[in-house]
């Protein structure tokens, strides 16, 4: 009877064993019906007194995309410390809401993808970015200039996994691309109608320089576990669009985009998937493409310049009529 029961006990443990391994895996690659969740990366000082925040996300599903516009699901607050830690403190303002934060939100992990100014003298303050994905759930992202939460061009370039994770104390002085758009900022074109984009990237300072590392080619090489606890990619120059406000799905790129956020599945058109390879700059540094809309309404283009571990941005706003 003691052997039964210790072996049903086995059982019991290897059923709950396997389920809870199941339940972890099944979480690590969840398509939809997750949420997404806003970042503070830190920030540093500018050069005349004021200090510069860092913001991203994570949107913890594998495909699934939020559109969520400025107002009381996505918006900005300029408080004392501690007031908004109740996450049931409503603190929406009309007047503060917008600073330039997206409304398209991709999956994954999108870091360091915006940044705000705050005065010489914000001081003990808090910058509080509110995102609610999903109807039960409301999350907070809180800005300080909290000593533990300065950064530099090294931290960056370790957060995002540039140049294979490099630790290169050179990395500390990178200057990011320096990106120059053609035309004006602010454009109109109809449905159907394909619309030129056109920016130039230099990176001044090559710095990280473009590595001659061949990459995976076999499929243990690509399909391998990773290695690090933050995804890496290569160096090198790279540009891409995105759509950083209104809804992505009501845009085509020619040529396709590739993905500026952390998708580290094969093949997956991620400077952080394998067996991906940066592309080399194009004829004077000239990356060119179209977009088109499927549907009217207000869009903001986000031109992505990066070297791999420093990144440069220029918004493009498109009015879109029938």
């Amino acid at each position: 009877m003691k052997y039964r029961s210790a072996r049903l006990l086995s059982v019991i443990f290897l059923v709950l064993a396997v389920a809870t391994s199941a339940a972890a895996q099944e979480r690590r690659m969840v398509l939809s019906g997750e949420i997404a969740s806003p970042a503070y990366e830190g920030w540093w000082p500018n050069d005349d007194g004021t200090f510069k925040l860092f913001f991203g996300y994570m949107n913890s599903n594998w495909e699934q995309e939020f559109d969520i516009d400025v107002g009381p699901q996505n918006y900005f607050s300029v408080v004392e410390a501690g007031e908004l830690d109740d996450l049931s403190n409503d603190a929406y303002d009309f007047s503060q809401a917008d600073r330039g934060q997206p409304t398209h939100f991709y999956p994954r992990r999108n870091p360091f993808l915006f940044t705000i100014d705050v005065p010489a003298d914000f001081g003990e303050k808090e910058l509080v970015w509110t995102l609610q994905s999903k109807a039960s759930h409301l999350a907070r992202a809180y800005g300080t200039l909290k000593a533990d939460y300065r950064i530099d061009p090294q931290v960056i370039s370790t957060e995002v996994g540039g140049a294979f994770g490099s630790l290169d104390e050179r990395l500390r002085t990178n200057i990011s691309p320096e990106l120059t758009l053609e035309g004006e900022a602010f454009r109109s074109v109809r449905v159907g109608q394909p619309l030129d984009l056109a920016v130039t990237v230099i990176d001044p300072d090559n710095l990280p320089a473009r590595s001659n590392r061949p990459p995976p080619s076999t499929p243990a090489q690509i399909y391998r576990p990773p290695q690090s606890i933050v995804a890496s990619s290569g160096p090198g120059e790279r540009f891409s669009w995105m759509v950083y406000r209104g809804p992505a799905k009501n845009a085509s790129f020619m040529p396709v985009q590739m993905k500026t956020y952390t998708d580290t599945r094969v093949y997956a058109n991620s400077a952080w998937s394998p067996p991906f390879t940066i592309p080399e700059p194009p004829e004077n540094n000239r990356w060119a493409a179209t977009v088109t809309f499927d549907q009217p309404g207000e869009y903001v283009l986000r031109g992505v310049a990066s070297d791999g571990s420093m990144f440069t941005y220029q918004n493009v706003n498109v009015t879109v009529t029938r």
